[in-house]
């Protein structure tokens, strides 16, 4: 007998809420995710948290809110293990989340002229480009990383064109 694990609401309310951002509806998405995070709490479940600090930071324009959320999502990415990411989709691993995590960090460090900070995190981004998977999305990845460490080179705090949260 195959088990399949069981359905997991939060993630699936976080991920509708991810929908609704990319859709336009950033106030609404936001405030859905601001809900989720009072009920999971800062002790909860850390795939939950990094998830929802990840996607919420996105719908952010102001990049000292994003930092917020930025920063609470790798905190939560370092209490994970794959056994966790796993139980959400078997193809997951906790190195994989870095890349990205690090990237949003150096980007909004970036962006608030704090270039040093911006600077250790791609460096961070880049030092675990091999987790990332071949594909779409990690070569989007992987040239968000260099858009970023292009800008921070030329002390460029504009936002950039391709970054998530860049329109209201």
């Amino acid at each position: 007998m195959t088990t399949h694990p069981s359905p997991d609401a939060t993630m699936h309310a976080i991920t509708q809420a991810v929908i609704e951002g990319r859709a336009g509806r950033l106030a609404s998405a936001r405030e859905k995710l601001l809900a989720l995070w009072s009920e999971i709490g800062v002790l909860g479940d850390p795939m939950h948290r990094c998830t929802l600090a990840h996607y919420l930071a996105d719908l952010y324009i102001d990049p000292a809110e994003a930092l917020v959320w930025d920063v609470r999502a790798l905190d939560a990415a370092d209490a994970l293990t794959d056994q966790r990411v796993q139980e959400h989709h078997a193809s997951l691993h906790i190195a994989g989340f870095y890349p990205s995590l690090h990237l949003n960090l150096a980007d909004n460090y970036r962006r608030l002229s704090s270039f040093d900070a911006a600077d250790a995190h791609a460096a961070a981004a880049r030092q675990r480009l091999s987790s990332l998977p071949d594909g779409d999305y990690g070569d989007s990845i992987r040239t968000a990383i260099d858009e970023v460490a292009d800008a921070i080179s030329q002390r460029s705090t504009a936002p950039r064109a391709s970054a998530p949260g860049t329109s209201s």
